[in-house]
């Protein structure tokens, strides 16, 4: 049986690439037959990723079949996951986010969680010396992958090893980092194509607090001018998304990558309470700047308050 390796949905540069690089990997080094599959298209910067290093799209699926062996990667919330994830039987799970419960196993697994800023650097070390046999592509993917959940190394997710991985592979491949993520953080940046609707979804996770169901959004930019132009109709559309998602407020953080700061949509007094709770800050329009703001997973989930 083909084992399925799939990442979460929405899929951003991290769970488009690990996939196919775990895949790579059972494929040919365990001799386990594997497919990287996605939960839906890929973001801007991901499709640019593929078209780089001549990556094949992986195929979007949009459940998983009872019994069917997965590998989940970059995510272990169950919310981010297909429907039927807790009948498939899960074999290994490789991710850098916190453990939030929920899954179920047909047995004992393999569980790798680390504390890096991005999946594929942990992949990386589980590799070991098998890394030498990846092709460009491979190596390509997971270079692509730190350089952007490290947002170039300006997130503060960033570690001294994950920076260190980078810095091995792009030698290897004879790549200038800054070329690339820079490339890669302009296709991020151009979202003229998608709907107001779908940019609040682009990027987001569910969360709580307190009694408030948040669809917490962020859009990481070189061009925020692009996203903040479009201001008054992403707060009109943030009812119907939170209502079609069973949420009560969607928050929307654009994160200026350059000047490493995140502006959020105030669009009611919700929102307004939320922000000055959780950043200290004073909300005077409909939005606010948050210097030094850059990453959700560190810096404003574990800050959020009602």
């Amino acid at each position: 049986m083909t084992t399925k390796v799939l990442g979460h949905k929405a899929p951003d540069t991290d769970s488009t690439g690990s996939p196919i690089v775990w895949a790579w990997y059972l494929n040919e080094v365990k001799g386990v037959p594997a497919e990287a599959v996605l939960l839906g298209e890929p973001n801007t910067e991901a499709a640019f990723v593929l078209k780089h290093w001549d990556l094949p799209k992986p195929a979007i699926i949009s459940d998983v079949s009872e019994g069917e062996k997965v590998v989940i990667v970059d995510t272990n919330n169950p919310a981010e996951l297909p429907a039927g994830i807790n009948g498939a039987d899960i074999t290994a799970i490789i991710d850098h986010h916190k453990l939030v419960g929920g899954l179920e196993t047909k047995g004992p697994i393999d569980i790798t969680i680390r504390p890096l800023a991005c999946t594929a650097t942990i992949m990386y070390d589980l590799m070991g010396d098998d890394v030498a046999k990846a092709p460009r592509g491979i190596k390509g993917a997971m270079l692509s992958c730190i350089l952007s959940d490290t947002l170039e190394f300006r997130s503060p997710t960033t570690t001294d090893h994950d920076k260190a991985v980078c810095e091995a592979l792009a030698k290897d491949l004879g790549v200038d980092m800054g070329e690339l993520a820079t490339a890669m953080f302009e296709a991020k940046s151009d979202v003229s194509a998608f709907s107001e609707a779908e940019l609040l979804r682009m990027d987001s996770k569910e969360y709580t607090v307190g009694a408030t169901d948040l669809r917490v959004s962020v859009l990481e930019t070189t061009a925020p001018k692009m996203i903040l132009d479009r201001k008054d109709a992403l707060m009109a559309a943030m009812p119907g998304v939170a209502k079609e998602d069973g949420a009560h407020e969607v928050l929307l953080f654009v994160v200026d990558i350059l000047n490493e700061e995140a502006t959020l949509l105030v669009p009611n007094d919700t929102v307004k309470q939320i922000a000055e709770a959780s950043f200290g800050c004073s909300v005077s329009g409909d939005t606010v700047v948050l210097p030094g703001i850059m990453s959700r997973k560190k810096q404003i989930i574990p800050n959020l308050k009602a």
